[in-house]
C-alpha cells in the first residue's frame, strides 16, 4: 500500500513536470554553457580557501556577483554566510538551495596548477588551508544556479532562497557558527521555506552519477568528552594510587561492545570511536587525571539515545570499579542531527533527478557515518540532499583519494550536471506545488 501511494504520487507530478519541459531545455543548454566558467570559479576558490567564519574573501565574490544578478542579497549572515532572494514571476513556494563555504585545515599535495599555498592560524597551531572537501564546487555549481534561475525569473513559479553557509566543517574553540547557528539568524523564514535541496560531490563515486537516498543518509554526529578522576601517585608504588590512565584503557576497550553487542547490526551502523587521550606528562609519575575525547554517530534517533546512555554508563561504572570517578559530557563541542532526506518529498522527485542524468545514472545509495549540518535545515522544511560524482572516468573508488586529506581530488566535467540537477528539482517542486 505504501509503495502504491508513494508511485501514484509521482504519478500525479508528471503532468506539472511536463509543463517544465522547455524550461528544463533551457536550463540544460544554459548549465553547459556555464561549465567553464564554474570551474573558473571553483579553481580561484580552491587556490584561495578560507576556515570556518573567516570566509570573507569567498562570500564578498559570491554576494558581489549576486549582486550583479539583481537579487535581494544579505550578508554577514552568521559572521560570514551570504543569502540571496530570487522572486518568480508567478506565485508558488519558497524553495532553499544551499551551498557550503569554508576549506579544511589540511596542507594540500596535490600536482595541480591552483593547489593552495595558504597558511593560517588554528586552535593555535599553524596549519595549510585546502578545499579538502568540495566546498568550492559547490559554491561554483549554485553560483551558476543562481544565473540560469535568474534568467528564466518571470517564469518561476515562486521564490528562490540561495544560502551560502560558513563553516559547515565546525569553527575554532569558543565560537558559534554553521547551519545551525544560521537557522537560529532566521534563514528558513521570511519567506518561510517550503522545501530545501542541497548536494555534496564525493571523490569516490563516478563523474556523471547522482546518488540518492529516502530517511536517514548521513548520520547524527555527537562529539563527546570523558574526564577520569584517580589519584597521583609515584610511578614506582602505584598500589598508593588510583592510576586513571589504566582505568581509561579499560573504559576506551569496553566502550568498543556498544556497537558490537547493543547495536541491533542489522538494521543501522554505528560508530563509537576515542580520538585523543591525554593525561601525565613523566615516565614516573601516575597523573591525577586522564581527558578523552571522541565521537560517536548513529543513524536513528533511538540509537544514538541508547549509545549515548551505554558510554555514560560504561565510563562512570567502570571508574567506579577501579577506584576512580569519571565525568561524561555528551555533547561536548558539537552535534548535527540525522542528514533525513524527507521519503514522500524523494518519491516525489525521484523523476526529475532521473530525467535530468539519465535512469541509469541515478543510483540508490549505502546511508553513511559521516554527518552533514544540512540536517539542520531539514529540521525546518522537507529536503533532500543529493550526491554528485566527482571520480575521475576509468578510476577505482577503492583507491579514490578521501576527503579531508592533502591528496583529495574532484573532476571536474560533472559541475554542469550538479547545476542541472539543482534547477530542476527547483522548478518541478514550484510546478507541482504552486496554487
Amino acid at each position: 500500500m505504501k509503495k502504491l501511494s508513494l508511485l501514484l504520487l509521482s504519478v500525479c507530478t508528471l503532468p506539472a513536470f511536463a509543463q517544465n519541459n522547455s524550461l528544463k531545455a533551457t536550463v540544460s543548454k544554459k548549465a553547459d554553457s556555464l561549465q567553464s566558467q564554474i570551474v573558473t570559479w571553483r579553481r580561484d576558490f580552491h587556490e584561495h580557501p578560507e576556515l570556518g567564519n573567516r570566509e570573507v574573501r569567498t562570500s564578498g565574490i559570491i554576494a558581489q556577483y549576486l549582486k550583479s544578478l539583481g537579487l535581494e542579497v544579505k550578508t554577514g549572515v552568521a559572521t560570514t554566510g551570504v543569502v540571496a532572494i530570487l522572486r518568480g514571476g508567478k506565485p508558488g513556494p519558497c524553495v532553499a538551495l544551499r551551498a557550503d563555504m569554508d576549506a579544511l585545515p589540511v596542507t594540500e599535495r596535490t600536482a595541480v596548477p591552483f593547489a593552495s599555498k595558504v597558511k593560517t592560524m588554528y586552535n593555535g597551531q599553524e596549519v595549510g588551508v585546502m578545499h579538502a572537501c568540495g566546498h568550492d564546487s559547490h559554491m561554483s555549481i549554485l553560483m551558476a544556479v543562481a544565473q540560469i534561475l535568474t534568467s528564466m525569473k518571470s517564469e518561476l513559479h515562486g521564490t528562490v532562497k540561495f544560502i551560502f553557509q560558513p563553516a559547515e566543517e565546525g569553527v575554532p574553540a569558543g565560537e558559534v557558527g554553521g547551519a545551525e547557528e544560521m537557522v537560529k539568524q532566521g534563514v528558513m523564514e521570511n519567506p518561510k521555506v517550503d522545501a530545501v535541496f542541497g548536494l555534496h560531490i564525493q571523490s569516490y563515486q563516478p563523474t556523471g552519477t547522482i546518488t540518492y537516498r529516502p530517511g536517514g543518509d548521513m548520520a547524527a554526529v555527537n562529539s563527546f568528552k570523558i574526564i577520569v578522576h584517580g589519584r597521583s601517585a609515584h610511578g614506582a608504588y602505584p598500589w598508593s594510587g588510583v592510576d586513571p590512565i589504566v582505568t581509561s584503557a579499560e573504559i576506551i576497550n569496553a566502550l568498543q561492545t556498544i556497537v558490537s553487542r547493543n547495536l541491533q547490526v542489522t538494521r543501522n551502523a554505528a560508530v563509537v570511536t576515542i580520538g585523543a587521550i591525554n593525561g601525565g606528562n613523566r615516565s614516573n609519575i601516575i597523573p591525577e587525571t586522564v581527558t578523552m575525547l571522541g565521537t560517536m554517530r548513529t543513524l536513528n534517533d533511538y540509537d544514538e539515545k541508547m549509545i549515548t546512555e551505554r558510554i555514560k554508563t560504561i565510563a562512570t561504572k567502570t571508574a567506579e570499579a577501579a577506584g576512580a570517578t569519571a565525568e561524561v559530557i555528551i555533547p561536548d563541542q558539537h552535534h548535527y542531527p540525522i542528514t533525513y532526506n524527507n521519503p514522500a518529498l524523494v518519491a516525489q522527485m525521484l523523476p526529475t533527478l532521473q530525467a535530468t542524468a539519465g535512469p541509469e545514472n541515478v543510483l540508490l545509495r549505502d546511508a553513511e557515518t559521516g554527518a552533514e549540518d544540512f540536517s539542520f535545515y531539514e529540521q525546518k522544511a522537507p529536503g533532500i540532499y543529493i550526491h554528485l560524482g566527482g571520480l575521475p572516468k576509468g578510476g577505482d573508488p577503492v583507491t579514490a583519494p578521501a576527503h579531508h586529506t592533502p591528496d583529495f581530488y574532484i573532476e571536474e566535467s560533472g559541475f554542469a550536471l550538479g547545476a542541472k540537477a539543482l534547477c530542476n528539482l527547483t522548478l518541478d517542486y514550484m510546478a507541482a506545488n504552486s496554487k
